[in-house]
């Protein structure tokens, strides 16, 4: 079933293979503009790509106020791995509850 950019199946949820197809296809960015157009959708999916944050810092600083456009090896390498990272993304599913949860906690006596 198709549902709000997923596909949601017994199996788990997947990305929309229209959306990732328009992932793939997105030209180099010239302009703030089309790197921020580019990192909404892709960020929409950032869920099933791990490190999502970090692989998109290199696009993410040429969208910083005063930063001056310029794209290079760094920012492409980071474009194309977003884009491939989006071909091969998981099946998210949810946890089968048979093996048990083990929850750690962490707290200071300072709020």
């Amino acid at each position: 079933v198709a549902f709000l950019g997923h596909i949601v199946s017994a199996e788990g949820i997947t990305m929309d293979p229209a959306k990732v197809d328009a992932i793939t296809k997105w030209p180099r960015s010239t302009s703030v503009t089309e790197v921020r157009s580019f990192l909404g959708l892709a960020s929409y999916y950032r869920r099933f790509v791990e490190g999502f944050s970090r692989l998109a810092l290199p696009l993410t600083k040429l969208m910083r106020k005063g930063e001056k456009f310029v794209w290079n090896e760094e920012q492409e390498k980071s474009f194309e791995e977003l884009k491939q990272r989006s071909v091969s993304a998981p099946v998210l599913t949810l946890p089968s509850g048979s093996g048990g949860f083990q929850i750690y906690s962490d707290a200071s006596q300072d709020s």
